[in-house]
This record gives C-alpha cells, sequence and structure tokens, in this order.
C-alpha cells in the first residue's frame, strides 16, 4: 500500500479547502454554473440524469482496509448505503448531494484519498494488473511505475486542459491483464537482451465511438525514458489534437489521421529536446517511491492440495482462486457478479465484511479490478476454505470468474444521463438465463460486456460477446458484436439490433452455436468466432429457427 509523504498529503488537502470554497460560491450564486462545472469534473463531481455522480479515485486499484471502511461510511451517510466499483478501478456514488461533497472530499483526505482527475480533459486514474506484485509471470512491478505516473500526470500543469479525457494503462506482466492495447497510452514491461527493465509504448487506442486497437511506436523504451517519453506523446497531442469536435478530440483520431509513422517521428522529434532532461528516471527516485509502499510479510509455507475436497468449494477454487509467486499463498477474486445485483456494486455492510476479511486474510489490503470485482492479493493456501465459507454468508463468493455471468456492465440509463439504454435490467436478465453453474462450467471462458451508449463504459467492443444499447426512435435497442478480445481485439456486428427482451434468447442461440461447433471443451468461444467467422452465428440469430445447432442446454438436462 502507498503511504503518502506530507506533499501528498498537503496537495489533497489544499484540494479540499479550494473546492469547499468554490462550492459554497456556486451555491450562493456568486459562481457561475458554467465556471463552476470544469471545477467540479476535475474533483469527480458529475451531473448525471437523476442526481450527482461522484468518482472516487483509487489509483491502480489498490485499497487498505482503512480506506474500504470510510467508503463504507460514506456511502451509508451521504449516499443510499452502497457503492459502484467501475471498469477504471474507481467507486462511484450515484446519489451524493452537490452540498455535501466538500464534506465527503474531506473525509476521503484522513485516509489518503481524493477525486482529483477522475474526470474532465486530464490524466485519469491510471490502471493495472490486478495480480501486479504477486503474479508468476510478473516482469517488473507495475504499481510502482503507476505510482511515479501518477505523480507526474497529478496537476501537471502542461496536460490539466487536453484536448480530451486521456487514459493510461501499465501492465507489467508476460500476459496483458491491463487491456493496454485500447488505452490512449499502453506500456507493457519487457526486459532487453541486458536485462535492463523497458516498456513497449502503444498509442491510440480505445473504445467509443471510433473503436481502435492501439500501435506500438517503440518496441524497447529504457525505463529512464518514461516520463520524458510520456511528456513527448502529451506534448505533441495536446499541439495537435482536434478542439472542435469532442468526438474527433481523443488521440486514437490523431494518430489515424496522422498515420502511425508521422505520428511516432513527431514524437522523436519532440523527445530530443527532453531526452536525458529533468524528468528522466532515477533509480533513487524510484527507491523513493518504492520505500513508500508497505509490503506483506510472507511466511516459509508450502503449497496445499485440495483435491480430496467434494464440495462447492472446489467450483469457487478453480474459478476465483489463481496462482502467487509465493508458495503456499493464492490471489483470491472476490465476485461482485451475483445474480440479481447489479455488476460492481457493494453495498456498505459488505464494504464493512470485506475489510474485516482483508485485514484478518491478506494484510490488510484488496484490489480493484477493470472486471468490476475484487481481489484479495496475499491470501494463505490453508485459510482458503475459510475465506470461502465468509465469503458465501455475505454473498460475495459466486464462482464465476471469467464465465458468461461475470458480467462488465456500465450503470447504463439507469443513472447516466449520456446513455441510450439501460445496461443493469439486461445483465441481470441474462445471469438469470445462465444461472445453472454446471452449464456455466460446461460452456467455459467467456467475457460478456455491456454498454449503454456509444461511449463504452461497459467495453463491449472487447467483449467475447459485447451488447450495445442503442436508441431507436426514442426506444431501447441493443446491438451485438461477437469475437472482441481485451488483448487487442475488436468485436465483429452480427446485424440488426434487438429488444430487450430479446437479448437473452440472442446470447443462447450464440452460445448453442458456440456449443455445437467447438472442436474441444478447450477451444473458447472467442477462438471458435475467430477459426470460422461470425456467419454461422449471425444465421443461428437471424435464420430459420430449424436451422439452428440443437439446443445444447436442453440435451445436457434430459
Amino acid at each position: 500500500m502507498y503511504i503518502y509523504d506530507n506533499i501528498d498529503q498537503r496537495l489533497v488537502d489544499e484540494r479540499v479547502t479550494q473546492f469547499r470554497d468554490q462550492t459554497q460560491r456556486f451555491l450562493a450564486g456568486t459562481l457561475p454554473e458554467d465556471d463552476f462545472r470544469a471545477l467540479r469534473l476535475r474533483n469527480g463531481l458529475y451531473v448525471q440524469r437523476y442526481a450527482p455522480m461522484l468518482r472516487i479515485a483509487i489509483p491502480y486499484g489498490l485499497l487498505s482496509s482503512k480506506q474500504l471502511r470510510k467508503l463504507a461510511d460514506i456511502a451509508h451517510r451521504y449516499d443510499r448505503g452502497y457503492g459502484h466499483f467501475s471498469t477504471r478501478q474507481n467507486l462511484q456514488l450515484n446519489w451524493p448531494k452537490i452540498e455535501d461533497v466538500p464534506e465527503i472530499l474531506a473525509e476521503l483526505a484522513t485516509v489518503q484519498m481524493h477525486a482529483i482527475q477522475t474526470s474532465g480533459n486530464c490524466v485519469r486514474n491510471i490502471t493495472t494488473d490486478h495480480f501486479a506484485g504477486v503474479a508468476q509471470d510478473e516482469i517488473v512491478d507495475s504499481l510502482v511505475w503507476c505510482e511515479l505516473i501518477r505523480q507526474w500526470s497529478t496537476f501537471h500543469p502542461e496536460f490539466n486542459y487536453l484536448p480530451r479525457k486521456f487514459k493510461i494503462a501499465v501492465n507489467g506482466s508476460v500476459a496483458d491483464r491491463a487491456a493496454t492495447f485500447v488505452h490512449d497510452i499502453g506500456l507493457h514491461a519487457l526486459r532487453g537482451e541486458a536485462g535492463e527493465v523497458g516498456f513497449r509504448v502503444i498509442v491510440g487506442g480505445g473504445l467509443g465511438r471510433t473503436p481502435i486497437i492501439g500501435h506500438v511506436i517503440n518496441e524497447f523504451l529504457p525505463s529512464r525514458h518514461l516520463l520524458t517519453y510520456l511528456d513527448a506523446i502529451l506534448r505533441v497531442y495536446n499541439r495537435n489534437g482536434r478542439r472542435d469536435n469532442i468526438h474527433k478530440a481523443r488521440i486514437k483520431i490523431l494518430v489515424k489521421e496522422w498515420g502511425v509513422e508521422k505520428f511516432r517521428e513527431a514524437v522523436h522529434a519532440e523527445w530530443a529536446h527532453l531526452k536525458d532532461g529533468p524528468a528522466t528516471v532515477t533509480w533513487a527516485e524510484l527507491h523513493r517511491i518504492e520505500r513508500r509502499f508497505t509490503r506483506p510479510q510472507y511466511e516459509k509455507l508450502s503449497d496445499v492440495d485440495f483435491t480430496s475436497l467434494k464440495t462447492p468449494f472446489n467450483a469457487w477454487l478453480k474459478r476465483n482462486v489463481h496462482p502467487h509467486k509465493q508458495p503456499g499463498y493464492a490471489a483470491v477474486s472476490i465476485s461482485l457478479k451475483k445474480t440479481g445485483v447489479p455488476p460492481g456494486d457493494v453495498t456498505s455492510d459488505q464494504m464493512e465484511r470485506i475489510a474485516d476479511l482483508a485485514e484478518h486474510y491478506s494484510f490488510g489490503e484488496l484490489r480493484v479490478t477493470h472486471e468490476q470485482n475484487l481481489v484479495f492479493a496475499d491470501v494463505r493456501q490453508a485459510e482458503l476454505p475459510g475465506l470461502w465459507q465468509q465469503l458465501r454468508e455475505i454473498g460475495l463468493a459466486t464462482p464465476n470468474i471469467g464465465l458468461l455471468t461475470n458480467i462488465i456492465a456500465c450503470p447504463g440509463g439507469d443513472f447516466c444521463s449520456l446513455a441510450n439504454a439501460k445496461s443493469i435490467p439486461v445483465a441481470e436478465a441474462i445471469q438469470r438465463r445462465f444461472d445453472d453453474l454446471d452449464y456455466l462450467h460446461d460452456i467455459g471462458e467467456l467475457d460478456l460486456n455491456i454498454s449503454g451508449c456509444i461511449n463504452a463504459c461497459g467495453h463491449h467492443h472487447v467483449g467475447h460477446i459485447g451488447i450495445l444499447g442503442v436508441d431507436k426512435n426514442g426506444e431501447e435497442w441493443y446491438q451485438i458484436t461477437i469475437g472482441g478480445a481485451q488483448q487487442g481485439r475488436i468485436g465483429k456486428i452480427i446485424g440488426p439490433s434487438f429488444a430487450r427482451a430479446d437479448v437473452p434468447d440472442v446470447v443462447e442461440r450464440l452460445i448453442e452455436t458456440y456449443l455445437e461447433l467447438r472442436d474441444s471443451e478447450a477451444e473458447r468461444f472467442v477462438d471458435v468466432v475467430h477459426r470460422i467467422g461470425i456467419e454461422p452465428f449471425k444465421n443461428s440469430v437471424y435464420g430459420n429457427p430449424d436451422q439452428r445447432p440443437t439446443d445444447r442446454r436442453a440435451a445436457l438436462a434430459a
């Protein structure tokens, strides 16, 4: 856990004081609404469909039990008793009062939290792999690099009013669990021939209205040059990104219009003035940051064999428990996708219990994932059965990580003023249709993502099955894509959109087609789509019902 120094705390405290004064002037009518809007957005305060929404920063998804208890208390006293974890690894409150927000921010500051730069045209929360620091395939601990970038980007005078919002993801392992190819900048750690740390730099990715996979503009950037190279990219974008059209203002549009080679040349020309300058990363600076992270004091343990246990625990062990680089330990995913609960929502009472469990089982820390779940990163394997039992008691032991019902969904039309359609009822209807765990495990790994509008906060473009809410003459309809993947593949639209009531049927037909056509149980849904294309799936949905594959689910039930 990163512990603030005096400078960190002073910046947060001063921002609270500033925003309290700004809010009081706005409520008194002396600060115009247009002027206040830019200020409140820099502090994570939106005005949604029915009420304000406050987005609280959780840098790179890392939380302490003390911080989670504070979030639980704030949600109980200032909201409606729950919070929503987002795909940016932040927490959102959907019902705070504007006049209460300065008090909320003041309370957050007492536990080293804030809402700075969770909105606005600036560098947003830096995200990373939720297994950072414990993954067996780790190259570097990305948490330290994320904190370095957080300090560089917070209140950066050049980049506080960019053409559009800006998102950076850092991946420190061999496997890309941070979706680096769909960010404005993705950084993937590597080691050079001599063992030195560097980063593959990916630029111009993003979803939304124009989904684009990012382009590699530097195959190996030595780590000491990271900040100067980021400066160069942001300067090129800040000068040349469009400000006349919000829909064409992201860096991905600039890279697309210029072409990758021209953009790379512009970055390297800018970098020539910055390379080896004052922002060059030194080992002293890295060690300064690293020393401010608390680290678990691991015991010398041996791995535990649970194969003799024949209980529902095994399903949870298979889906929700992950390897750890330290013998005798495991990382545990806490699913926030129980059927009937909006994906990513947690009550205040559950937050309190999770904080208790984190202290008992995981050194008082937890992670927020970009898939809207939580992770205990450091659990003793011998204590897994006890943790499972306690998670069951609070409804957080659903064994569906990586399965179809582990749905990623934005808040949609139930809350967001930008949404064309609702997401939460669609997610619940699909979860209820596929609530049979035996059937889910037969289907295997499948990512299903739902967005309520083209802004793609649910990342529907990179779901194995993606669902997008669209407006048709004032009515809610849903467009389906298949074949996407967060590792750098955009799904393809299968055809015309569907009414809400039809969406679970459509998903089931897609699943039936997959089960009929896969070569083996090891071949995932997305792999079948890539192997044979979308036409068989399209035919099963739009074609003659008699031509559809057999109902695999009915056959299994028989």
